[in-house]
């Protein structure tokens, strides 16, 4: 073998050995920093330089801190909530936010986000087929509302369809019968199937049903 030839094949493994060593690590290294990103952030919302330096409760500038009393004080609210007289009170200012001009497009929008996928009325939890740009076209999506008569069409329902390797998504209006349920999968499979632009493979255990 010349060494030319030699030199060819020994960049030829490199390349490969290095494309094998990027697709096991960039997924560990862009998770990993995504959970770094999301800890800095939270543990970074106490506004700790506005301490002195010889401030009795200068432990909060240590890393996790912050972040462990975020969360404690999430979890405290959450708890205080439960009751009635905090609940009312609760209820109160959340509708005096969504009544006050401008703040109310904000907080009522970020709350339906919030709502749809963790509150109690969740919203991507009915993972779909929904037909739309051609007979044998499908997308991948979620109910969001079962019926839109307060829009005039009877008989069709709105489905979000998620776009592919981003945080954004469509919303369709079709008719019912335009829309199969996926009972054979999770609402989880059928996000991680339509964000990864449908890598992600799934293990159908039987056709999906017209949705009703």
């Amino acid at each position: 073998m010349s060494p030319k030839l030699r030199f060819r094949v020994l960049l030829s493994r490199l390349l490969r050995y290095f494309f094998q060593g990027l697709l096991i690590l960039a997924p560990i290294g862009i998770t990993a920093f995504t959970l770094y990103w999301g800890f800095i952030t939270i543990d970074n919302l106490l506004p700790r330089d506005l301490l002195p330096v010889d401030h009795p409760m200068n432990f909060l500038k240590y890393k996790g801190v912050g972040f462990a009393i975020v969360l404690i004080l999430i979890v405290f609210v959450g708890y205080l909530s439960s009751s009635f007289i905090v609940g009312r009170l609760i209820d109160m200012f959340d509708h005096i936010l969504e009544r006050t001009p401008f703040i109310k497009y904000i907080y009522s929008s970020v709350k339906d986000v919030f709502d749809a996928f963790v509150g109690e009325k969740k919203k991507f939890d009915h993972p779909v087929l929904v037909n739309v740009y051609g007979e044998d076209v499908w997308e991948m999506g979620f109910i969001t509302q079962e019926n839109v008569r307060s829009l005039g069409l009877e008989g069709y329902m709105a489905v979000y369809v998620p776009h592919a390797y981003a945080i954004t998504g469509k919303v369709f209006i079709v008719r019912q019968e335009k829309v199969r349920a996926l009972d054979n999968i999770s609402a989880g499979e059928a996000m991680k199937f339509a964000v990864s632009g449908g890598v992600t493979h799934i293990t159908e255990s039987h056709a999906p049903q017209p949705a009703k």
